[in-house]
């Protein structure tokens, strides 16, 4: 069983930065491909961004390319997202995700086998 803690979310003015770290336990970290997804109020939960086992493979929401990036630190057990130029359209509860994927990446939420509670990100205008 992997636990996911996040952290790092909170309220920024439009244009900063933000870094989410999740920090993973229980398991594996090396086995499992990465995810942050988001949900806005009033939305379906949507991927953010994924990364591969080895940190080589990454895929990028279009609404985020450019701005945010993921990365992972398979030594710490932890993968962060690092979000610039941040929008109110950021604004949400981001979730860390694990999928038991040991190549390449997972896109659909229903691949993922671990969540983390969520950290909140709102972004003012």
């Amino acid at each position: 069983q992997v636990q996911l803690v996040e952290s790092g979310g909170g309220l920024v003015q439009a244009g900063g930065s933000l870094r989410l770290s999740c920090a993973a336990s229980g398991g594996t970290f090396s086995d499992y491909a990465m995810g942050w997804f988001r949900q806005a109020p009033g939305k379906e939960r949507e991927l953010v961004a994924t990364i591969s086992w080895s940190g080589n493979t990454r895929y990028y929401a279009d609404s985020v390319k450019g701005r945010f990036t993921i990365s992972r630190d398979n030594g710490k057990n932890t993968v962060y997202l690092q979000m610039n130029s941040l929008k109110p359209e950021d604004t949400a509860v981001y979730y860390c995700a694990a999928a038991t994927v040991k190549y390449g990446l997972a896109y659909g939420d229903g691949e993922y086998d671990y969540w983390g509670q969520g950290t909140q990100v709102t972004v003012s205008s």
